[in-house]
């Protein structure tokens, strides 16, 4: 039996708001999200901070490498109509208050290679979060691109679920076997047009998919008849629409 789909707002409802805001979760929680998605960095002064991208260019009214610069110097710049960067801390803090889960994704390559990593389950522990009483029941979600982080994470914290993000399938993953320290497979969109019997091929390993980013009704429609368990969205509630018209 498929079971029915999990909406996971992409950056928070980040069609309608700027992505990696307060205002953006807050939206995506108000819409009924299923879980949030975020990414995460370390400042300068090791704070983990909710950006994508290496730089605050694109985002921020500001410029420079989020590494470079301090927490207090990302609190001074405009994110998209609010004053400040969303911490890791305080985005923690909405997805426990309001029940939510929250997949989390650690950015490599960086210079400060896995203190991201460190820090990240060091704050989780804090509330708790590191041992789940099974991972089917856990509220975090901890995912990346690299194998080393995914690696990290799972002897960090051995009861946290991980995600392998996949931007393309590599010939020893075909087949939907995941390396031991991986328990979800998540590849793109693209993977999965090229290759649609792959989340077939992973459940039968065992294996959930978590889908990014799918926003066009015929994708969302397309996950869903695949039976993908996670779907990564910018706008939740015009997929859960899609989702609930069949």
């Amino acid at each position: 039996m498929i079971r029915p789909v999990q909406l996971v707002a992409h950056r928070g409802a980040s069609t309608l708001r700027a992505e990696h805001t307060r205002a953006a979760y807050e939206l995506a929680l108000a819409q009924g999200a299923d879980a949030l998605e975020c990414d995460v960095r370390l400042t300068r002064d090791g704070q983990l901070v909710c950006v994508h991208d290496s730089t605050v260019d694109r985002t921020s009214d500001g410029t420079g490498r989020v590494g470079e610069l301090t927490l207090a110097q990302l609190s001074e710049l405009d994110f998209g109509g609010e004053r400040g960067v969303l911490t890791m801390r305080e985005l923690l803090g909405m997805a426990v208050d309001h029940g939510a889960g929250l997949f989390i994704e650690t950015k490599h390559p960086v210079r400060t290679g896995g203190k991201v990593e460190i820090a990240l389950v060091e704050l989780l522990a804090e509330y708790g979060l590191t041992k789940p009483p099974t991972k089917a029941e856990s509220q975090i979600v901890v995912m990346s691109f690299s194998a080393l982080a995914v690696r990290r994470v799972r002897a960090l914290a051995p009861g946290l679920p991980t995600v392998f993000l996949l931007d393309r399938l590599l010939p020893f993953l075909r087949g939907g076997v995941l390396p031991s320290w991986a328990d979800y497979t998540g590849p793109g969109l693209s993977v999965l047009r090229a290759d649609p019997d792959y989340v077939a091929r992973a459940a039968d390993r065992g294996h959930d998919t978590y889908c990014w980013t799918v926003d066009a009704p015929a994708d969302i429609r397309f996950c869903a008849d695949l039976g993908v368990r996670w779907l990564a969205t910018n706008d939740p509630a015009a997929t859960r629409t899609v989702l609930d018209a069949g």
